[in-house]
């Protein structure tokens, strides 16, 4: 694998894309208690609630951002090679959402079968509705990262015209939103609340936008310091003026950063991508390496994958520990520390277990022009499965 990389790539982009995943893969394992019914079914529930202290970890394990920031420098990349090439903006976008689609896809459709087959062979009810949450929460962030690579070009413009300083504009527009959430006046609820989830595209955009200038050379160390330093400070600032601490939803909170995210968000992205800014150089020295190497590109030949199974993987371990009854870390309530430190014994197995579905799962990532799947009929009953999926987990939710 390091004698097939190409020497003018940049291995520092892919460290940092391999540390995003890993955070966010460990960050949900680590927050997403299931909890054994009576009926033997699994529900949700979040550590957080029960240790609020827990809290200021998840600055370090909601590595979203820096998804983006590699996903801004990563599209530029290829819009420029694109237009080297001679193609339009519309084939570049057209590969890169259906490279994003194949894996989002399979998922679906492997849960619409689940659904069908569980409910068949009796399995608990609240058990496939805690999976069909699972799989769909994080799939979000799928349709907000195709939506901000689809802004690119507008992206390149800013950055072209006032460099760094464009991710200035969505990180404005996300205070804009939270100032009218939550300032000092009187408010319409409905309205305020709407507005909100105008910031799931702002914040991540912001992310986005400081790749697109990392591309064109525009982040250097001093300006990655005083991202460091200011998204810090934001964040002390902000908790300090009563946002929350976690930069994860925490069910039952009266207020969140996440679920529509907050201002706190881009401070957090600000701080995570000016570390990496600063870390650049030294990554780049340790990828050089073979062992450290073959690490990163093997996790990024199959992130896609990895993401959108990494809770389904969590959800079969627990389901089959269930049969057994109530198991610490796995099925019990998440309400000790003693919980947190079953749970970490349990992150090897529950690894195992997503690396034989990455294992089976991953080829779909690269175009179904290959095997079964270059069958248009194929092709048909797996977005039929995944449509199904869609609409059995919205009638689960309810």
């Amino acid at each position: 694998m390091d004698r097939a990389t190409p020497a003018s790539r940049e291995r520092a982009v892919d460290g940092i894309r391999a540390v995003a995943v890993c955070g966010v893969v460990l960050g949900h394992w680590l927050v997403t208690g299931l909890v054994r019914g009576e009926d033997g079914g699994l529900r949700t529930a979040s550590p957080l609630q029960s240790m609020p202290d827990l809290a200021a970890a998840s600055w370090l394990l909601n590595t979203l951002a820096l998804f983006f920031f590699v996903g801004g420098c990563v599209a530029a990349r290829g819009r420029r090679r694109s237009r080297e090439r001679g193609e339009r903006y519309g084939h570049w976008l057209r590969v890169r959402l259906a490279r994003l689609a194949r894996p989002v896809l399979l998922v679906a459709a492997v849960w619409g079968a689940a659904l069908v087959l569980g409910a068949l062979l009796g399995i608990p009810a609240e058990t496939l509705r805690t999976g069909a949450l699972l799989t769909l929460q994080p799939l979000w962030f799928i349709v907000v990262y195709a939506a901000v690579t689809a802004l690119t070009p507008l992206a390149e413009a800013a950055d072209r015209r006032w460099g760094a300083a464009a991710a200035l504009l969505p990180a404005a527009a996300v205070a804009a939103v939270d100032l009218t959430r939550y300032g000092p006046w009187d408010r319409d609820p409905v309205f305020a609340e709407q507005l909100a989830y105008a910031n799931v595209l702002t914040a991540w955009l912001f992310a986005h936008q400081l790749g697109v200038s990392w591309n064109s050379g525009r982040l250097s160390p001093s300006t990655g310091l005083a991202l460091l330093l200011g998204g810090a400070a934001g964040l002390l600032a902000l908790v300090h003026f009563g946002y929350p601490v976690s930069a994860v939803g925490v069910p039952g909170a009266e207020r969140s950063n996440a679920a529509p995210p907050s201002l706190l968000i881009p401070a957090l992205a600000a701080a995570q991508i000016g570390a990496a800014v600063l870390l650049r150089a030294p990554l780049e020295r340790l990828l050089s390496r073979p062992a450290p190497w073959a690490a990163v590109a093997g996790l990024n030949l199959c992130a896609l994958t990895v993401f959108c199974w990494h809770l389904t993987a969590l959800v079969l371990v627990a389901a089959a520990g269930a049969q057994l009854g109530t198991i610490p870390g796995l099925t019990d309530a998440p309400d000790h520390p003693a919980w947190a430190a079953a749970r970490l014994a349990w992150l090897l197995p529950i690894a195992a277990v997503l690396a034989a579905i990455t294992a089976a799962a991953r080829r779909f990532e690269d175009p179904w022009s290959r095997g079964a799947l270059r069958r248009s009929a194929v092709r048909a009953a797996v977005a039929l499965a995944a449509v199904g999926f869609v609409a059995a987990a919205s009638t689960l939710l309810q």
